[in-house]
């Protein structure tokens, strides 16, 4: 039982959620000595040495120390099943657990948004410097780059390492000449505006380490700023909201519980939500913000009624197509087999800080159509030089490869809704994965591109069997249905708390991110995202942070 003595403490601005987003706004917020700065993280320091091994992002997942170990309603369009939804709990949050990938998407996505809230600051031209500005690219590390263009595209200095994999797989080279063979281009650089192509994906690495946002952007604030104040393993009950003579409300601060005591603490300025696609539309939702009728629901005082908190929810669901190749093939299958094996995999890291263990979850990238319907790609390769039945099982016994593809642009909508008073209770997550009939159809062409690849004579030569799904299924009934069996998703929630033009009833926050009807908040996370961007969402969320902070610190110094 938590001690009821309530302690205040008073700052310019309160950040919820050491993740991605809210790691980057403590640090631009408090490089300013004059804004006194307080971060509230859940979770518990990032000192887990999993967390920092790339690989070991297999044994931060599902795991409570590092994840909140989320799971989705059972959902009719995976047939019934019920997925494992990871959220990352502690500093650095999903960027300490998921796949390090560095992808931006492509233009016509900010555009989209651009149109959606009416906004041009969103265009890809005003966003490309707001990557720039954070990262510190490997292209860039001298100056022997023979194309002049990446420094128009890429910036160094910053403090989000992107760095190019340390290692290589001869079966995923010929994956890539089989893709060029089946008409996908060969890219060099997949975050110029337009990703269409094959390669192996840059990731969020230093030296073989994992790069996540706590290292990034915490670790000089916390050793180096006075004026900055970070409480982890503080649990948010809700924000404080107090009424305006005018009908409307302010957000003052936010009530937690700390080291057994329940806290208030103050906002000068704003509040500032980066708990995430499902944590931000949680705890707005706790705190009298969102549908009336699932307020009136658990019984919460309604501070304001936003009917689209928790609604629009978008990911990206992968499906799995698994190819077992010919014996002798080298793939991670057949490397970590034996304990001869491991070992070598485990002394290469030690000493080199490359190999599998340096891996992130895929290695090799394509970008494409489904179908000549569509004028950009809309789908997106994940490659594995290995497979198995499901995250978390034993790889298979036979060597073989996986090929992951997902649907970009998902036209399907789902919820996250509260079942419960109690912020520590998980809400109701559900996807409503292939509830279109244009996802269903995607998910259809996107299995019949995957077999065009393996047909090809660069990868034929592996002697290639489909073992998920299974060349008996041909129709689009069928590929349809099996996608359900078999899909999962890939991590990418969004869009649960979007922003949008006034006159639109179902968006939570305006283009400068502000929650309508109530000052003093703004939400800074993948959560605002209008529509999921073409590709891993971590990066993206990281521009937000950096735009949104320009933009709060150009208001507090007039």
């Amino acid at each position: 039982m938590a001690d009821t003595q309530q302690q205040t403490h008073d700052y310019d601005y309160i950040i919820v959620g050491a993740g991605t987003a809210g790691c980057l706004l403590a640090n631009r917020l408090s490089a300013d000595p004059k804004n006194k700065v307080l971060l509230v993280e859940a979770g518990g320091r990032d000192n887990y040495h999993w967390i920092h091994i790339p690989v070991g992002y297999l044994y931060c997942i599902d795991n409570p120390r590092t994840d909140w170990c989320f799971r989705t309603e059972p959902d009719k369009g995976l047939n019934g099943r019920s997925l494992l939804y990871p959220r990352g709990k502690t500093l650095g949050g999903c960027s300490s657990i998921n796949g390090m990938i560095y992808m931006r998407g492509q233009a016509r996505d900010y555009d989209d948004w651009a149109e959606a809230t009416g906004d041009d600051a969103w265009r890809w031209e005003h966003c490309l410097p707001d990557f720039i500005k954070h990262e510190s690219h490997y292209r860039l590390d001298d100056n022997s780059d023979s194309d002049a263009a990446h420094g128009d595209f890429h910036g160094h200095g910053g403090e989000w390492r992107v760095e190019k994999q340390r290692l290589k797989w001869q079966v995923l080279d010929d994956f890539s000449e089989a893709a060029q063979q089946a008409g996908i281009p060969k890219t060099n650089d997949f975050n110029r505006g337009c990703n269409e192509g094959v390669d192996y994906f840059e990731v969020n690495q230093r030296s073989g380490w994992r790069w996540n946002t706590a290292k990034a952007f915490l670790r000089p604030v916390c050793t180096k700023r006075a004026n900055f104040t970070l409480w982890h393993s503080s649990q948010v009950l809700k924000l404080e909201c107090q009424p305006n003579a005018d009908g409307t409300s302010r957000c003052t601060g936010v009530r937690l519980e700390r080291e057994g005591k329940e806290v208030v603490a103050h906002a000068r300025r704003e509040v500032l939500v980066c708990a995430g696609a499902i944590g931000s539309p949680q705890l707005l939702q706790l705190s009298g913000i969102g549908p009336a009728d699932l307020l009136a629901e658990h019984a919460i005082p309604i501070v304001k009624n936003l009917p689209g908190v928790g609604e629009n929810l978008q990911d990206h669901l992968q499906i799995r197509s698994v190819y077992k190749v010919k014996i002798g093939s080298k793939t991670l299958n057949t490397m970590a087999s034996t304990w001869w094996g491991k070992t070598g995999i485990g002394l290469e890291y030690i000493l080199k800080r490359s190999g599998p263990m340096s891996m992130a979850p895929s290695q090799l990238g394509a970008f494409t159509r489904s179908s000549s319907d569509y004028p950009h790609p809309n789908i997106e390769y994940h490659v594995q030089p290995l497979s198995l039945e499901a995250f978390g099982q034993p790889l298979h016994a036979y060597p073989a490869i996986t090929a992951s593809v997902c649907n970009l642009n998902p036209t399907s909508r789902g919820t996250v809704r509260i079942k419960s008073r109690d912020p520590r209770k998980a809400p109701a997550i559900a996807p409503n994965y292939l509830n279109t009939e244009e996802d269903r159809r995607v998910a259809a062409d996107s299995l019949r591109i995957t077999r065009r690849i393996a047909e090809q004579p660069a990868f034929a030569k592996y002697e290639p069997e489909e073992i998920k799904p299974g060349v008996e299924y041909q129709s689009d009934d069928d590929l349809a249905r099996l996608a359900g069996d078999i899909g999962t998703t890939i991590f990418h929630p969004v869009g649960t708390t979007k922003m949008g033009r006034e006159n639109d009833p179902m968006a939570v926050v305006d283009s400068r991110l502000r929650v309508r009807g109530v000052q003093g908040l703004r939400v800074v996370d993948a959560g605002v995202m209008p529509t999921i961007t073409s590709g891993n969402t971590n990066s993206p969320t990281l521009m937000i942070a950096e735009k949104a902070a320009g933009w709060i610190l150009q208001e507090t110094n007039g």
